[in-house]
């Protein structure tokens, strides 16, 4: 296995948010620079960065210079443009690879490959017009929901049908993207798995976290997870189909349907370090963070055990402003993200308190 950034070299991170921060900070841990790339005058990675590039993910030549600077490249977010990674990786090795970002991008497609390596999810249809979705509510039934096939995300780009009569302001909603009709899949909770495979094809995955939500809006995960014994092996085997059906190298996070029979469904994967993984910081000896970094600079990958239980809870608008009270108590650890401006559903930060050591 190839390493391609060992101590003193420099990875390059697209995307300028808290997981790039996050990353950066993970990096500089190893002895690893970070250069950063995004088209943001101001943002959160720039902070802990080596370097930084405020150009257009479509920027030829920034990304060439970008290209050459770096021993690999990752991403942060799934919606930077595949072309992107396409265009870097004729210079530069890319993890993950354009593919797996694409079809992440891309919820039909996501759901398409999901099954096609027997990961299973809830039924859908495709809808590119109303008469698409009226046909599509027919056959799957309400309640459902509709969402656009990109772009989506905390809830956002989707709506929920409640019965056939809705189709239209339903469709209308969408403003004319494509869209996904997805059928009711009757959880009662959601677990999410964050695992990583290596140059090598080894794959080492963290422990199931459970989630709760709000708003469409991570608030909590917590570990462990009630009788996660008995969907942790089948959470796994699903995890490795999806790594090796993508030829996958770096974390992805998969959230997952738990049914009340004990099945699980795929809900959605994402190519990156997730939100749900953030508790590994306190709660593992190597976090995601790290995972990551390794895996992209081609250092063997760490242990993920956990050595505690723990609960992450995101820090969304104003609650960040309560920092000191957090700051004040004990096993809790707290993570402020450097955004200037704190909004209504916005992730400002997120504290994990550490339940047993």
């Amino acid at each position: 296995m190839k390493v391609l950034a060992p101590p003193g070299g420099m990875i390059g991170v697209l995307g300028g948010g808290q997981l790039g921060r996050m990353l950066a900070m993970a990096a500089a841990r190893l002895g690893i620079r970070a250069h950063i790339y995004a088209p943001d005058e101001e943002a959160p990675a720039y902070d802990v960065a080596d370097q930084v590039t405020r150009a257009p993910y479509d920027d030829r030549a920034a990304l060439a210079a970008f290209a050459a600077s770096v021993g690999a490249v990752t991403t942060e977010f799934e919606n930077v443009p595949a072309q992107t990674l396409a265009i870097l990786n004729e210079g530069v090795p890319v993890r993950p690879g354009a593919r797996a970002v694409a079809i992440a991008q891309d919820r039909m497609l996501e759901k398409d490959f999901l099954n096609r390596v027997g990961a299973p999810t809830a039924p859908y249809r495709k809808v590119d017009s109303l008469e698409d979705l009226k046909k599509a509510l027919a056959e799957l039934g309400t309640p459902a929901i509709l969402k656009t096939r990109r772009f989506g995300y905390d809830g956002k780009g989707q709506v929920r049908i409640t019965s056939p009569e809705e189709a239209a302001s339903a469709f209308a909603e969408m403003k004319g993207a494509q869209a996904i009709l997805e059928g009711f899949a009757p959880f009662v909770r959601e677990v999410s798995l964050v695992a990583a495979r290596g140059a090598d094809g080894e794959i080492r995955a963290y422990d199931l976290a459970e989630n709760r939500h709000e708003a469409g809006i991570l608030r909590e995960s917590r570990v462990p997870v009630r009788g996660g014994a008995e969907i942790s092996a089948v959470a796994f085997d699903m995890a490795r189909r999806i790594l090796e059906g993508l030829e996958y190298v770096g974390v992805m996070g998969i959230e997952f349907f738990a049914l009340g029979d004990g099945r699980l469904l795929v809900n959605e994967i994402a190519p990156r370090v997730h939100n749900t993984g953030h508790w590994t910081i306190e709660a593992c000896a190597v976090s995601q963070f790290e995972q990551q970094i390794r895996a992209v600079a081609g250092w063997p990958l760490g242990d993920p055990s956990r050595h505690a239980d723990a609960v992450m809870t995101n820090l969304i608008g104003h609650e960040a402003d309560s920092w000191a009270e957090y700051a004040r108590q004990p096993n809790t650890a707290v993570h402020l993200y450097g955004k200037t401006e704190a909004r209504p559903g916005r992730k400002m930060g997120h504290v994990t308190r550490v339940l047993r050591v």
